[in-house]
């Protein structure tokens, strides 16, 4: 078993797609870790802008939280319908492109593409701080556990979403368990007590500093809002459901947004009767929300660690729902060629190789340009997602209005869906503006013009390279051919026995570097050999002999006296074509590599870029073995 097997498994074929799609007890953690974990940073975020009422803060914490799931609830409906509409793959860009042309789709990818960055970013600081909050020894390794882990989750999902499934389902579960647990026993405590004393207290509330206006309320309520970023994931994916893929869906998706929800709510109840407020995670001895939370309704025991290491361990790991999603969004633009081609081919492990790695890369460098801390990347975050949820409900209210078929019922849900999302978009953007959203709206439309310029590239390669007709024969000519070589030996042999098979006109260019010392004598002698081991042999077999040309090379460089050659030769004989052939060892060994200067892939590639449309390139191979011989033998006789 070689390292690339031991580390991403063993390449699959394209028969065993079907084996490769995940169920509903699969698809929960691949897909539902962003909802899932953004329980705790959501929350959070709310009451972090809350922080100048004190105390007070606690109060409105609630009615900002029951507008999120409310909103919630909305979002669910509205993609039960997205997905009965479109289960093969109903995610906002196919919505909008099928629905609201291409403008609209494109904006729905970009928004999309960054928000799946983000969510990576966002998603493991949030659990990096979870662990500081558990272990605050580890503060200062903040960033390089980022970065570990982001490694993490995308060598397991290099591996297949199946796997990564399966790997993630652990602690996804057991962190449901724990913490639906101990939020039902502090409402427990909640109603038999009514006004019960933490097991331990959380740190003091900050005296109040401000008012509770409309502005700082609305700017809780976008904060808070980024708890529903993971709820597209399940639309977008539906294409990695195994049969019946519907009902799978629903089952997924009601789960995600029905533990989602009893998160939000419990915990704006709890935290708000046992006085639990926001900390600043750049500050040492900093608690998170939901640490705050188990050591008030049951302590710090055992069950605190294991609550705080499932945590850890879904916030870190739910960015695994930007590597299913990012993906396979990533194939659909490509598919309509807005994205290069290697985004749409998949890898070893039928997993699109090139989205998952590009969203490593991308999320790695958000990391280290905020330092890894979460609220910094917080007015970041939700714009994308809102618009993309906002787009798709609006595509689906046009969908619903061209069926033949009336579905009032269905129109009006969508509708109340993209109004809900909508107003709730214009909140987030005027309430994060000035804190960082200006740079989401910076970087959407220069995606989208990114987008489009890949687009116009395809089309003006397809147009170009289009059905030319009937083949024209008229012009067929053998052409010049051109033999690069540093003298006679068997790269040269080989190559002039393949130039007189397709061309009676062969040339041989050497290139002499002018001012060396005994210049002339080893041209005359170059001359010599050329004369007696390659002219008069082939002339006597009646074939035309290859001539030598010796070109001066005074900086030392191969293609600019070559092109300078095929100029000639174009203009003494413009109705002929050029062919070049390059003799070229071929390194089979790592350490051949290093031994030789790759003169030859060089030149090839000035060549190519010369723009001569008469100008063909091509590579004459020599093997090498192992041990540096020929690894070909020239035949007795």
């Amino acid at each position: 078993m070689n390292l690339s097997t031991f580390l991403f498994g063993r390449r699959l074929s394209n028969r065993e797609q079907e084996d490769k799609k995940i169920g509903w007890v699969e698809a929960v953690p691949a897909m539902g870790l962003d909802g899932l974990g953004s329980s705790s940073y959501g929350p959070e975020a709310a009451l972090t802008v809350l922080i100048p009422l004190g105390a007070a803060g606690l109060f409105y914490a609630g009615p900002v939280i029951a507008c999120i799931v409310l909103v919630l609830a909305i979002l669910y409906f509205s993609y039960r319908q997205t997905l009965a509409a479109y289960p093969t793959s109903g995610g906002a860009y196919v919505v909008a492109r099928e629905n609201l042309g291409e403008y609209p789709s494109l904006l729905a990818a970009a928004a999309l593409m960054i928000d799946y960055v983000l969510n990576v970013a966002v998603g493991v600081s949030a659990g990096v701080g979870a662990l500081v909050s558990a272990l605050p020894a580890l503060h200062p390794y903040i960033l390089p556990l980022c970065i570990g882990i982001v490694a993490i989750v995308t060598l397991a999902n290099l591996r297949g979403t199946g796997e990564a499934g399966w790997l993630f389902a652990l602690p996804t579960y057991l962190f449901i368990c724990c913490f639906l647990g101990v939020i039902g026993y502090g409402v427990i405590r909640i109603v038999l007590e009514g006004d019960p004393a933490p097991v331990v207290a959380p740190p003091p509330l900050p005296p109040v500093s401000g008012e509770a206006t409309v502005w700082l309320l609305m700017h809780a309520f976008a904060s808070g809002c980024t708890a529903m970023t993971g709820v597209e994931a399940v639309s977008n994916g539906v294409g990695s459901f195994r049969k019946p893929v519907l009902r799978n869906a629903y089952v997924t998706l009601t789960i995600i947004v029905a533990v989602l929800g009893m998160l939000l709510a419990g915990i704006a109840t709890v935290a708000s009767v046992f006085g639990i407020g926001a900390m600043d995670q750049t500050e040492t001895g900093y608690q998170s929300v939901l640490s705050q939370l188990i050591g008030a309704v049951s302590g710090y025991n055992a069950f605190y660690y294991v609550a705080m290491a499932s945590l850890l361990s879904i916030l870190c790991l739910s960015a695994n729902t930007s590597f299913v999603g990012f993906p396979r969004l990533c194939r659909m633009v490509a598919g309509d060629e807005y994205l290069p081609k290697v985004f749409a081919q998949p890898g070893r492990r039928l997993v699109f190789t090139a989205g998952i790695l590009f969203l490593c890369g991308f999320a790695a460098l958000l990391l280290v340009s905020f330092g890894g801390i979460t609220e910094r990347l917080i007015p970041l975050f939700a714009v994308g997602a809102f618009l993309t949820f906002t787009i798709s409900q609006a595509g689906m209210v046009v969908h619903w209005r061209r069926q033949s078929e009336r579905h009032p019922g269905k129109l009006a849900m969508n509708a109340v869906g993209a109004c809900s999302t909508g107003a709730a978009l214009l909140v987030i953007l005027v309430a994060k503006f000035a804190e960082g959203a200006w740079i989401t709206l910076i970087a959407v439309p220069l995606t989208i013009v990114l987008l489009k310029a890949i687009k116009g590239y395809y089309v003006s390669l397809e147009a170009e390279l289009r059905n030319p007709g009937p083949i024209v024969i008229e012009d067929i000519e053998p052409p010049t051919v051109l033999i690069v070589t540093e003298g006679w030996n068997r790269l040269s042999e080989r190559a002039i026995k393949f130039a007189l098979t397709i061309s009676p006109d062969v040339v041989a260019v050497h290139v002499v570097r002018l001012g060396g010392p005994d210049s002339d004598e080893n041209e005359k002698a170059l001359h010599d050999q050329w004369k007696a081991e390659v002219e008069e042999p082939v002339a006597a077999r009646g074939l035309n002999p290859p001539r030598l040309i010796l070109v001066p090379s005074p900086y030392r460089q191969l293609h600019e006296p070559l092109l300078r050659l095929i100029e000639k030769l174009d203009a003494d004989a413009p109705e002929r074509a050029v062919t070049v052939l390059i003799p070229e060892t071929v390194k089979e060994k790592w350490w051949q590599r290093l031994l030789h200067m790759n003169r030859a892939g060089r030149l090839r590639s000035r060549l190519l870029r010369s723009g001569n449309p008469r100008l063909t390139v091509a590579t004459v191979p020599w093997r090498l073995s192992g041990n540096g011989q020929s690894g070909e033998r020239r035949k007795a006789g």
